[in-house]
């Protein structure tokens, strides 16, 4: 049996906040996800946060008390501190103290697999250390690779300026090997750009299910024999962007990217070490915004998809919503209504018209056609039976005649083919 480490989780509810409870059982559920045991909860409600201790100072009598009788290793906070009051929480309670912050960045290192996931995850890591160095105590993060919110010892100013120069440095050194990394993103990009392919990307709150939505695609695409991409049911299973090519029965074909998901107060560290990745996001011609159905919070984490979305800039990017696990509710599925679907992934039910869906939107700029193609060209042709949907076709005198819905661009380039109907 593991040992899991027990965690007091603290809150402060400020100035009546309604998403105070919400935020809390979401803290909870990040709590579990680290691998944690959550063995308490205290909160407090305040007008204005406490700059020694961001808790009042008889509340951090009483949490001492707690973490003492709940023999908690580690007290976890709702919000960021600041390095003094994380500073003074540690001398006060006497235990290793880490915030919202510190916990989604040791997920996010837990759950890294590719190593730019592994580069983006420690970028954001150090960047948070580097201004909480100053006076730091004995369970201030250690940066040798130990993790988040592990141990550091050492005194003295000088070595703190060594200690952030060091840093510092392997900042700049990860960054160059991560900006490598982008140079080969954007190169894929382009190509994927220049293959006049639409581009669809899955975005939404973690755990949703964008995962199983993209393996379900795949498994209905004329390429079932894809790479399917990992699915598991936990906090930030997906932390790099996957794309597939997801050819119809018709032909047609589009881009579909997986990518990480996102939740409320996401570190700002992240989403800018993840900003390449989300480039994949702002990119795209339509947003999949897939939400869990079943989740009672499914609202609020509607707002903060949209909330993040508009701070990458992809605000103003076509947007279906797909509302998954819908199987877990009373509604009959799959249901459809404009730009809003109600699927069950995991069950393959609704898959097939949320493709419909995707394609009204991708494809409606497809030309209707009629092309009579000389013999000689046999290339097209077969080009065109490849990469359009053939409705119709006759063999003339003078040629192949294809009655068929092909890509602007395809059209443009072969119009003096083209047959006035």
């Amino acid at each position: 049996m593991d040992f899991k480490e027990r965690a007091l989780l603290v809150g402060v509810n400020l100035n009546n906040d309604p998403d105070f409870h919400k935020s809390m059982e979401e803290l909870e559920n990040l709590t579990e996800a680290c691998g944690f045991e959550v063995a308490g909860r205290t909160e407090q409600n305040l007008k204005a946060i406490n700059n020694a201790y961001y808790i009042g100072a008889g509340k951090v009598k009483e949490t001492a008390a707690l973490v003492d009788a709940t023999e908690a290793d580690v007290v976890i906070f709702d919000n960021e501190l600041t390095p003094t009051q994380q500073r003074n929480l540690e001398k006060a309670l006497d235990c290793r103290i880490l915030d919202r912050t510190q916990l989604i960045l040791e997920i996010f290192a837990q759950r890294a697999r590719t190593r730019e996931a592994k580069l983006q995850v420690e970028v954001a890591r150090l960047r948070y250390l580097l201004p909480r160095l100053a006076g730091k105590g004995e369970f201030m993060d250690r940066q040798g690779g130990g993790g988040v919110g592990t141990v550091i010892r050492g005194g003295g100013e000088k070595k703190i300026v060594l200690d952030r120069r060091r840093i510092e440095q392997n900042i700049a050194t990860l960054k160059k090997e991560l900006d490598a990394l982008k140079k080969d993103r954007e190169i894929q990009r382009k190509r994927r750009s220049e293959s006049g392919l639409s581009r669809v990307a899955l975005v939404g709150y973690t755990n949703a299910g964008k995962s199983t939505i993209m393996n379900a695609m795949v498994e209905l695409s004329q390429k079932p024999d894809s790479k399917k991409v990992f699915v598991r049911d936990m906090l930030f299973a997906t932390l790099e962007t996957s794309v597939r090519n997801i050819e119809l029965p018709d032909n047609r074909s589009f881009l579909l990217s997986d990518t990480v998901g996102f939740v409320s107060k996401l570190p700002h560290e992240l989403v800018k070490a993840f900003r390449s990745t989300l480039d994949e996001v702002k990119e795209a011609d339509l947003l999949l915004h897939v939400v869990d159905a079943s989740d009672p919070e499914a609202e609020r984490q509607i707002e903060v998809t949209e909330e993040t979305l508009k701070q990458i800039g992809a605000g103003d990017i076509p947007v279906i919503y797909v509302f998954n696990k819908a199987d877990l509710t009373d509604m009959s599925i799959p249901f459809v209504r404009g730009n809003v679907i109600y699927i069950a992934a995991k069950e393959g039910i609704g898959i097939r018209e949320l493709t419909e869906l995707i394609s009204r939107e991708v494809f409606r700029h497809y030309v209707d056609c009629k092309m009579l193609i000389p013999y000689e060209h046999g290339d097209v042709v077969s080009y065109f039976r490849e990469n359009a949907h053939v409705k119709d076709i006759s063999y003339e005198s003078d040629g192949t005649c294809l009655l068929m819905e092909c890509s602007e661009s395809d059209y443009r380039r072969y119009r003096h083919f083209a047959v006035r109907r």
